[in-house]
């Protein structure tokens, strides 16, 4: 008679510690999803500053064409060359760049060689499963000598 009493007590413990193991486990599946695509993000606004350090050091003011392949004229500055190559760079693993800021500045104060480029690439973040929080932005820095 006791065995039944205790089994009718504990009827829908299953189902209840079923749904909260259940829920905690699709909170981190999704939380671990999130921190991927945010290291990727990253990685590839890294590699996009990367490219634009890459091109500006070799398209200094010792270059005699201003831009090359990846502007194909539509750019009338050096600055403007190194931000499109950042842009094309990131629109090749499917962000949408229109949140995306390059900055180019050279702190030497001109693109004569030895000097130095920086390229800072700025990204807002979008999330998959938004929250209703503020997105983060992303930031990555790349800096090289001008050698041409």
């Amino acid at each position: 008679m006791r065995i039944t009493r205790n089994a009718q007590r504990e009827r829908g413990s299953a189902l209840v510690e079923f749904a909260l193991t259940t829920l905690f486990v699709l909170v981190l599946v999704f939380s671990i999803w999130e921190t991927i695509m945010i290291v990727y993000t990253y990685n590839v606004m890294a590699g996009a500053a990367k490219e634009g350090v890459r091109y500006a050091v070799v398209h200094g003011s010792g270059n005699s064409v201003l831009c090359s392949a990846p502007c194909s004229g539509t750019c009338t500055t050096t600055v403007g060359c190194v931000q499109n190559v950042v842009r094309v760079y990131a629109k090749y693993s499917f962000h949408d760049v229109s949140a995306l800021t390059a900055t180019v500045t050279y702190p030497d104060g001109s693109t004569q060689a030895p000097n130095r480029v920086r390229v800072v690439v700025s990204y807002v973040y979008k999330p998959f499963f938004a929250l209703g929080w503020t997105a983060p932005t992303v930031n990555a820095a790349a800096e090289g000598r001008i050698i041409n």
